[in-house]
């Protein structure tokens, strides 16, 4: 039975879809995290220091040493680093640690893309190297925290004092970029990229922040537009060197113009992956399973259904007292489920300070504008008591 260990961070809420699915590829998981998980206890749980990739790679590589393993997967940004660098030790299908390390830092992301003439927004440390509008950004954190559009230089000084409440490092300023945005979803293998799909973003991300909503797929953009939406993507991923395994991109679209706004060595966040089936029905954690091991990969096809989710935002910071009305949205058309992944309890903390959503409603639908209206429908018939 093959053996992968998968990188996972204390966190997550991930990690379950993963074991569902070794599970149906009869695949042997190995759970590494910063402290060994529950749901994978004993010599299939394992402490490692995803924040230090080579004491990482080393314990890595002391398992492979004492049990064999044959992949190295990780699910969120924090493990990528350390899965790429105990791949190229042990000599897996992998990226090059340092390109993989360029996508945890928006800086070097944005140098690497300069280099290979990757459009992107202009981009500095200062208002004056961009003009306004612009976003100001945390070069190392993820899911929209501590991103901030400023108009005025008012606006920018305030942005750069909230944001240091809670990080301290380097931050990044951008040109705002208008237009629509879109999500593309694709697999490396050996350098080709494979698109397995582009989600459009209906709600407007204009700003001051930056929560994301819903996602849907098939796009609705042109085929010309999407063709050359997939090109850009492809044409970043080999400018920062990516060559092995998911990647997970962001694109602005305005007009005729296409810009490259994210890259992430990974699959699409929180439980998104969820609204996605291919070939004969397999999840994506199976295409990735299936990538990392090396099976076969011949039917990529996205179901042809439409399909999408909406994240549920936080409006407010406070407690999460209550969420009523799940059996309301379930019974909207095209809704097939709701997940609330903060506990009843549990502090909420909204964009820009927080990283986190309340939980997911997924829908399908015959086109993709079916699929929005239901998730709409579905969030609105949710009563979300905050204290």
């Amino acid at each position: 039975m093959p053996r992968v260990l998968l990188l996972v961070p204390t966190a997550t809420y991930r990690a379950p879809d993963f074991v569902k699915a070794a599970k149906a590829l009869g695949v042997e998981l190995v759970v590494g995290s910063e402290e060994a998980p529950a749901y994978a206890a004993g010599d299939r749980a394992l402490a490692i220091p995803l924040d230090d990739p080579g004491a990482a790679a080393d314990l890595i590589e002391r398992l492979d040493r004492d049990r064999g393993i044959d992949a190295v997967v990780a699910v969120d940004d924090q493990g990528v680093v350390a899965a790429a660098t105990a791949g190229e030790r042990l000599g897996f299908p992998h990226n090059d640690p340092a390109a993989v390390a360029a996508t945890r830092d928006k800086a070097e992301l944005r140098a690497r893309l300069a280099a290979a003439e990757v459009p992107q927004p202009a981009f500095g440390t200062s208002p004056d190297d961009v003009g306004y509008p612009c976003v100001v950004k945390p070069t190392g954190l993820a899911a929209s925290q501590g991103v901030i559009r400023c108009d005025t230089e008012a606006e920018y000084d305030a942005a750069v004092a909230r944001i240091r409440t809670f990080w301290d490092g380097d931050l990044i300023v951008e040109r705002y970029i208008p237009g629509v945005e879109v999500a593309v979803e694709a697999l490396l293998h050996a350098g080709t990229m494979t698109t397995l799909a582009v989600f459009d973003k209906p709600d407007p991300l204009v700003g001051p922040y930056f929560e994301e909503t819903i996602y849907v797929t098939p796009s609705r953009l042109a085929p010309d537009t999407l063709a050359h939406v997939e090109q850009l993507v492809a044409r970043a991923a080999a400018g920062i060197g990516l060559t092995e395994g998911p990647i997970h991109a962001e694109v602005r679209v305005d007009g005729e113009e296409c810009t490259l706004i994210e890259v992430a060595a990974r699959t699409i966040g929180g439980l998104c992956a969820r609204t996605l089936r291919f070939g004969a029905g397999i999840a994506l954690e199976e295409v990735v399973l299936r990538h990392a091991l090396g099976m076969d990969l011949t039917d990529l096809r996205r179901a042809t259904a439409a399909s999408g989710v909406m994240m549920l935002p936080i409006r407010r910071a406070g407690t999460l007292s209550a969420v009523n009305g799940r059996e309301r949205a379930l019974a909207v058309s095209g809704i097939v489920g709701v997940d609330i992944t903060i506990p009843v309890g549990a502090p909420v903390v909204p964009l820009p300070e927080g990283d986190r959503y309340l939980g997911f409603v997924f829908a399908t639908g015959d086109s993709p504008a079916a699929v929005e209206a239901s998730l709409r429908a579905g969030a609105a018939a949710l009563d979300i008591v905050m204290t």
